[in-house]
């Protein structure tokens, strides 16, 4: 399931807000733990060729920590560093944009055990930059991009929590 939303902003904008739920059949803890995998991230991600290059470059990220990461989107090489802000394992995590291309992004990550099965639940709000052109271009294509992204990563950390591929990331 997901939803495209956009939420007040400044200057009377609404900035996009990504809402996603991803059913995973497996413990709430394995799950938490994947979606702060740094490695994990990176082979999510490999479209991309994300990695982490400052900060935080393997293992799993915790409260305060930041990660630079360097991938290609777009066709242009770029690096964004995010902080992790908020912890409250294994129920949410949030990570902040303190430096990169956008003006702003903040991904909410909650989990949410039912039964056999884990809810995984992002909320991915965001801004770019560029005034009126970043706005255009939120709505014309950059929102559809960043949903495709995290429904991919999505997948593939539901498919290493449930086959034995989370082994290779969690000790």
């Amino acid at each position: 399931m997901g939803r495209r939303i956009f939420v007040a902003g400044g200057f009377g904008f609404r900035m996009p807000l990504i809402r996603l739920e991803t059913r995973i059949a497996a413990p709430v803890d394995r799950v938490f733990d994947l979606a702060r995998s740094i490695d994990a991230h990176s082979a999510s991600t490999t479209g991309t060729d994300e990695r982490a290059v400052a900060g935080r470059t393997s293992g799993l990220i915790e409260r305060g920590e930041t990660v630079t990461w360097e991938a290609r989107h777009f066709g242009v090489r770029q690096k964004l560093t995010s902080r992790i802000t908020e912890m409250n394992r294994p129920e949410m995590f949030v990570d902040e944009m303190v430096r990169g291309a956008f003006s702003s992004i903040r991904h909410v990550h909650r989990f949410e055990q039912k039964g056999d099965l884990t809810l995984m639940h992002d909320e991915f709000q965001f801004s770019a930059p560029l005034g009126i052109l970043g706005r255009l271009a939120e709505v014309l294509f950059l929102t559809r991009y960043m949903e495709r992204f995290l429904r991919k990563r999505n997948a593939v950390l539901k498919a290493l929590a449930e086959s034995d591929g989370w082994r290779g990331f969690l000790q």
